[in-house]
């Protein structure tokens, strides 16, 4: 079998991703990849959970959607991006305590659309959630530099 990715990356790099912002809130990191797929793990801790006690369903969804942006933007070619355009997630168990694992495999790797399927596990390999998660394939976009004609 031949690999979707189109750029190289490590778990190192990935990880390297998760240093800031949402991600490194939520304890998001990347745990393994194959030629078709990818894996990020995220704690059921007070940083996940809802007033109630269990995994948030918003914090399922970031997991999600985290991990096939990241995907998706390694299976799209060095002119393009990727960024989250629809995501839908069915939450199908609670989980309390723990860590969650989420495996990203690709639907349809378009040049204008990616769609992911994302399943999430429990520790007992139990399925969590699962979810869709559509992006829009994109060239990179430069923004316009500020010179003193402009500004």
């Amino acid at each position: 079998m031949s690999t979707v990715w189109k750029k190289p990356f490590s778990l190192e790099i990935l990880n390297s991703l998760c240093q800031k912002g949402l991600t490194a809130g939520m304890g998001i990191t990347f745990t393994a990849s194959g030629d078709d797929w990818m894996e990020a793990r995220m704690p059921v801790d007070d940083r996940t959970r809802q007033p109630y006690g269990y995994l948030h369903g918003g914090a399922t969804a970031v997991l999600a959607e985290t991990l096939a942006s990241v995907a998706g933007n390694y299976a799209a070619d060095g002119e393009h991006s990727c960024m989250g355009l629809d995501i839908a997630v069915h939450h199908l168990r609670a989980v309390r305590a723990g860590f969650v694992t989420a495996r990203a495999v690709p639907r349809h790797l378009g040049t204008g659309t990616q769609v992911w399927l994302v399943t999430v596990q429990d520790e007992a390999g139990r399925l969590i959630a699962e979810g869709h998660v559509t992006l829009a394939v994109r060239r990179h976009m430069s923004l316009p530099r500020q010179t003193p004609e402009n500004a």
